[in-house]
């Protein structure tokens, strides 16, 4: 049985661990190192942010958000980061935690949620779009790879219900 709960300081051992695999991959970000969990916490908005544990209390996946601007006019618009234990997925873990965040997002008065996904991220793409997000839009060769090698970025958007 998996729960979701607020992510506290104390899990980010295992949240860097998770978001390492990501690196690791190829497939999640352009990012090649972890981030300290000072340059992490600055990075990402203080509520909501997800964990997902198993029954021994493992976290096994997280979610959170980043403002997508500073500007008043959108305050109410964030991108999304999802990542899983790679031995946690196809469990429905990423749609529990996805479900719960666009809630606890709406609740928050985030109007808008964007995604940016590499096309070959197949399960990703799957998952934002079983949780509502829409295609708005392709990006080739917008960001350059460690290796050197260009990637192509899809965008993805949920609308909330909030603003009708």
């Amino acid at each position: 049985m998996i729960s979701i709960r607020p992510m506290d300081a104390i899990d980010y051992e295992k949240v860097a661990n998770i978001y390492q695999q990501g690196i690791d991959s190829k497939q999640c970000t352009f990012e090649t190192e972890v981030p300290t969990w000072e340059s992490f916490d600055q990075g990402h908005l203080q509520y909501p942010r997800l964990v997902a544990v198993d029954e021994q209390g493992q976290v096994c996946g997280f979610i959170v958000l980043s403002l997508m601007s500073s500007r008043r006019c959108f305050r109410g618009v964030a991108e999304i980061s999802i990542y899983l234990d790679r031995a946690y997925t196809g469990q429905g873990i990423g749609r529990t935690l996805m479900n719960e965040m666009i809630t606890q997002s709406e609740e928050a008065g985030i109007w808008s949620l964007f995604s940016g996904i590499f096309p070959e991220n197949k399960a990703s793409i799957a998952l934002h779009q079983r949780c509502g997000f829409r295609e708005i839009g392709y990006r080739e060769k917008m960001g350059e790879s460690e290796d050197g090698t260009f990637r192509d970025v899809i965008f993805f958007e949920r609308r909330s219900q909030i603003i009708g």
